[in-house]
């Protein structure tokens, strides 16, 4: 499973922003079906006993198709939160892509 390319970005600025890498990728089995989100994180609030849980799916945004590239990180990230639900619904899940990615195409 190749990393995309901002995966070390991505992890460093939530590293940054106080967060705990927990999984790198997180695994996840639904219905007999293997599943690996990018990141999963834990950041232990104050105010809260067992903290708040993250998943980042990370898409880099590349291919020559951002329509393309679009479907396939909607697809990923439908299924991923439906998984989530189903075994972990406490997780919130992001999809991070680039700056220029995020300006300039949603």
């Amino acid at each position: 499973m190749a990393k995309d390319l901002f995966h070390d970005v991505v992890k460093a600025a939530l590293v940054k922003d106080g967060w705990t890498i927990t999984d790198d990728p997180l695994f996840l089995k639904v219905g007999g079906v293997d599943l690996f989100i990018d990141l999963g994180a834990e950041k232990l609030l104050a105010a809260e006993r067992n903290g708040k849980k993250i998943a980042v799916e990370i898409k880099s945004f590349i291919s020559t198709s951002s329509i393309t590239d679009f479907h396939l990180a909607i697809g990923q990230f439908i299924n991923y939160r439906v998984a989530l639900k189903t075994v972990d619904p406490e997780r919130q899940l992001f999809l991070a892509v680039p700056d220029i990615t995020y300006n300039t195409f949603f």
